[in-house]
């Protein structure tokens, strides 16, 4: 499929009820920015451009949330420099981009753990939250005798501190790099679990929508209970 092609395609998805749901969960007011394709819609053309990394790079291009959040689907991490990660980060316009697709891509590239720590350093808010959710990715896809754990401790040691007074959505990202702490990396799982009693409750303001901060505490100690703690993930994407 050409880039022509597919945008016309994601055009005659889109409808209004989904752009509804899309404001409510923190996108734009400007509809020009989305076309409001639920993902479940997105996949089967993912399916069909994979391996196309320029067809990806041309969509994320585009400026299209649908199109954007389609190119994260495609593109392949580990074949883009750095300077194009960071160019996505910057040009991530709502949570659903920079939590997920950046966070998603960057996470298979071989320099994932610097870019997170980068991007957790930069002054805006949505690119800290890129920041965190990308380190969360590395931790639930990387085997714990690769990763540097006195930084990742430092990171838990960060968010804890950091938290409570972090802007919403960098709130939200923290407390879900506890909770990855947690159920991803074995040797930190007590103190991760400290951390998420030191934490507490997170407030975020979720706008209209029925969706919940979770509970970093509940959570950890569910997949404890579970028997899955440390059990890895193929890929961070969804």
């Amino acid at each position: 499929m050409t880039l022509d092609e597919v945008m016309t395609t994601l055009r005659a998805l889109g409808s209004e009820q989904t752009r509804k749901t899309m404001r409510k969960h923190g996108a734009p007011d400007s509809e020009d920015l989305y076309f409001g394709v639920l993902v479940g819609d997105l996949k089967p053309i993912a399916k069909k451009i994979k391996g196309d990394q320029a067809l990806a790079l041309a969509l994320y291009d585009t400026g299209n949330t649908d199109a954007m959040y389609l190119a994260g689907l495609v593109a392949d991490g580990a074949k883009m420099s750095r300077a194009q990660l960071n160019a996505w980060a910057e040009r991530a316009p709502w949570q659903m981009i920079c939590e997920y697709t950046v966070a998603w891509v960057a996470s298979d590239h071989p320099e994932a753990w610097s870019l997170a720590n980068d991007w957790i350093n930069r002054p805006e808010p949505h690119i800290q939250s890129s920041g965190w959710s990308t380190a969360a990715s590395v931790l639930s896809i990387t085997d714990d005798t690769k990763l540097d754990l006195d930084a990742v401790r430092a990171l838990l040691r960060r968010a804890v501190a950091e938290v409570h007074a972090a802007p919403d959505r960098v709130r939200y990202t923290m407390n879900g790099f506890i909770i990855a702490v947690g159920s991803y990396v074995t040797p930190l799982g007590p103190e991760a679990l400290a951390a998420a009693e030191t934490i507490g409750k997170v407030t975020v303001n979720m706008g209209g929508t029925a969706c919940k901060v979770p509970l970093a505490t509940d959570t950890i100690q569910k997949v404890i209970g579970m028997g899955r703690q440390g059990k890895k993930r193929k890929t961070a994407m969804c």
